[in-house]
């Protein structure tokens, strides 16, 4: 290698050696020319697309000796000076690390000075969003009347992070994304300057992982010339990367519509033993069945594609899936994925996911393509066994309705209970969406048990250790309110479903079980149903006791319905609504 690296070697001198940025740079040079220079600009957009090398190179512009010109000459004192970082007079400030009132304040201080070196100072101010509130309080008001000779340059990949008051006070500009055909142009200008050799698939592809980053893009490219010793190919990417081959990618969505589980085992175990990552397979597979979604919905989708170099080749494949065949699958991997960031066996999600994709072939994904009507009427029913299911349901509601008239509420009392509301006694409601557990009556047994009491004086700790370990789990689990303990289970009572089913997906439900074993010194797992559930089942398993109660209150002249405010609540916001706690 001819240079120490790519990035420090290629980076812009000058507008002009600028990739993917032309309608910024050329604003900028026309006021140049036009000796209207702004006092204060801001950069933002994306890593590695040009925010303080722009930057710097209007610095190097503006304080020119030939100038001020639309393109430094680099050959003068002050550009050779201001490339290495020696003059005084600009200075590029990292806002990560001199983000305090004090730091700014210092700066407020000396921008009153006149400069020594260049023509004008400059202050470039990265990631400038890491400011804080009074750090940007006390730049505000040099940013509004700043001195004649002072430019202020902000860079941020966050500017919603930036008060309105600084952004209304520069001129904003906004880069974008360098395109993969300008970037893989660039890259092939300087593998041929530097001497080395390089496929054009291995270029194409090290821009699509740069994001449109050109930085990124430079930097890989370094590394993996590095590697090879000048020769840059395709499959030394891939593995220099993790990425996986294109061709791999249509082996396993194969796999997938054939429903062959274990040929999808085997090439996840074959991924594992090459090195990948589960969370960057599951990342590059995502992006496989996007882009499969893509070349089916969109005519010519090779500039829309992100992993796959010859979409023509896969259109094929594509075919083989329906769209929302396409559309389930990335949702499913997609919830997956996001599981996958806080399990302790992400390799085990990962293949579970690709386990629950092979059945939608044959599933129920198979039926989106058709309404859910004529699917029905597509398969007739077979006579005896809707005979039967007749019978068995004319069973339960004889069942049902002598269990309704005697005052109890069997374990599993569904919502269907409701459809017998002409007797005096409304059956208990329970939520369509939310399971009760199959052991109710021992959790209804133990509810007032020594091993619950524990519990609940304890549970304002529980709440606190979960908070601590994951605090958007805390978020959702403080809905629920713990109501039984039974030998190794806590059931917690919820008033939102949505915040239920959250708590219940694995792995906030692992970081609550984890805490509940720290507390209590025993492995304990979560049981959770709804509020209402439980408060219909209560009312079912006390009928005895609330005879009990209304004949003491009877003896001691008191009314037990004279409860005039509940029957109010009642009226206004519905029974549904209202929850009755002793």
């Amino acid at each position: 290698m001819k240079h120490i690296a790519l990035y420090r070697a290629w980076r812009p001198q000058s507008f002009q050696d600028m990739v993917g940025q032309q309608h910024i740079i050329q604003t900028l040079q026309n006021a140049i020319r036009e000796q209207r220079v702004s006092h204060a600009y801001l950069f933002s957009g994306p890593r590695g697309t040009g925010k303080t090398t722009a930057a710097k190179v209007l610095a190097k512009a503006v304080n020119c000796e030939r100038g001020p010109a639309a393109e430094p000459c680099n050959e003068c004192e002050s550009c050779r000076r201001i490339t290495t970082g020696a003059v005084m007079d600009v200075q590029e400030i990292d806002a990560a690390s001199n983000r305090g009132v004090e730091e700014i304040r210092d700066l407020r201080e000396k921008v009153k000075y006149a400069p020594t070196e260049v023509r004008q100072k400059v202050y470039i101010i990265d990631e400038v969003h890491m400011l804080t509130t009074e750090a940007f309080n006390a730049l505000l008001k040099t940013l509004e009347e700043p001195p004649p000779h002072v430019m202020f340059i902000l860079a941020t990949t966050e500017p919603h992070k930036l008060p309105a008051t600084i952004i209304s006070r520069c001129q904003r500009f906004d880069f974008r994304r360098v395109s993969l055909e300008e970037q893989t142009q660039r890259l092939r200008q300087i593998v041929q300057e530097e001497g080395m050799e390089a496929d054009n698939e291995a270029l194409q592809y090290i821009a699509r992982l740069s994001d449109g980053g050109m930085r990124d893009a430079l930097s890989i490219l370094d590394q993996i010339a590095s590697f090879t010793g000048g020769h840059v190919s395709y499959e030394q990417v891939l593995s220099m990367t993790g990425g996986i081959a294109s061709e791999q990618f249509g082996r396993l969505a194969g796999a997938i519509h054939k429903g062959d589980a274990g040929l999808v085992l085997q090439m996840v175990e074959d991924f594992m033993q090459e090195g990948k990552s589960a969370d960057k397979c599951m990342e590059n597979l995502l992006y496989y069945f996007r882009d499969l979604l893509m070349i089916q919905m969109i005519p010519n989708a090779d500039k829309l594609t992100d992993r796959v170099l010859h979409p023509e080749e896969y259109k094929e494949m594509a075919a083989t899936f329906s769209r929302q065949q396409l559309f389930h699958m990335i949702d499913t991997l997609n919830r997956y994925q996001s599981e996958m960031k806080y399990a302790s066996q992400p390799q085990t999600l990962f293949e579970v996911a690709l386990l629950k994709l092979c059945g939608i072939p044959q599933g129920a994904a198979a039926e989106y393509d058709q309404p859910q009507a004529q699917h029905q009427a597509a398969a007739p029913a077979n006579s005896e066994e809707v005979n039967q299911l007749k019978r068995q349901v004319a069973a339960l509601e004889k069942k049902l309705e002598k269990l309704i008239q005697t005052g109890t509420v069997p374990s599993g009392a569904s919502a269907g209970a409701s459809t017998r509301s002409s007797h005096s006694a409304p059956a208990p409601r329970a939520s369509s969406t939310a399971k009760i557990p199959s052991n109710m009556e021992q959790f209804l047994a133990q509810k007032s048990s020594p091993e619950f009491v524990e519990v609940h004086r304890q549970w304002g700790q529980v709440l606190q250790g979960v908070k601590e370990e994951k605090v958007t789990v805390h978020a959702w689990f403080m809905d629920g309110d713990p109501v039984s303990v039974l030998e190794d289970a806590v059931l917690v009572a919820f008033k939102n479903n949505i915040h239920r089913e959250t708590t219940e997906k694995p792995a906030n439900k692992q970081v609550i079980e984890s805490v509940l074993n720290d507390k209590f010194g025993k492995p304990y797992h979560l049981v959770t149903m709804m509020q209402k559930d439980w408060t219909a089942a209560l009312e079912g398993a006390g009928t005895q006791q609330k005879e009990e109660l209304k004949l003491e209150n009877e003896h001691e002249g008191k009314d037990p319905n004279a409860k005039p405010w509940i029957d109010e609540a009642l009226q206004i916001f519905g029974e549904d609504l209202v929850i009755i706690k002793d």
